[in-house]
C-alpha cells in the first residue's frame, strides 16, 4: 500500500525518542511533528537525517484505514498499548 498523500497520522500519532531535526530531544506520542507541511507532506522524507522508525514505517490498510482520521485514531490506539 502507498502512504495516503496530506494524511500525516504516522507523524503525529507516535513518539520518537531519537533526536532528529527541530527536535532534538525526540518527540512526544499525539505530537505534531515539525517536519511535517501544513498540506500534512514529510519535509524530511527521502533525506538521510529522517529518523530510522520513519524511514521504517510502512503503510499499511489495517493501519491506514480508509482515512486519515481512522489512521490516527488506530496510530494512537497502538502507541497507548505500548506505554
Amino acid at each position: 500500500m502507498e502512504c495516503r498523500l496530506h494524511c500525516g497520522a504516522c507523524c503525529i500519532a507516535p513518539s520518537i525518542s531519537s533526536s532528529f531535526p527541530n527536535h532534538p530531544n525526540g518527540k512526544a506520542a499525539g505530537e505534531r511533528c515539525k517536519n511535517l507541511t501544513e498540506d500534512n507532506l514529510c519535509k524530511l522524507f527521502g533525506k538521510p537525517e529522517r529518523p530510522k522508525v520513519c524511514h521504517d514505517f510502512k503503510a499499511t490498510e489495517w493501519v491506514c484505514a480508509n482515512s486519515s482520521q481512522e489512521a490516527l485514531n488506530i496510530l494512537t490506539e497502538l502507541e497507548n498499548l505500548t506505554n
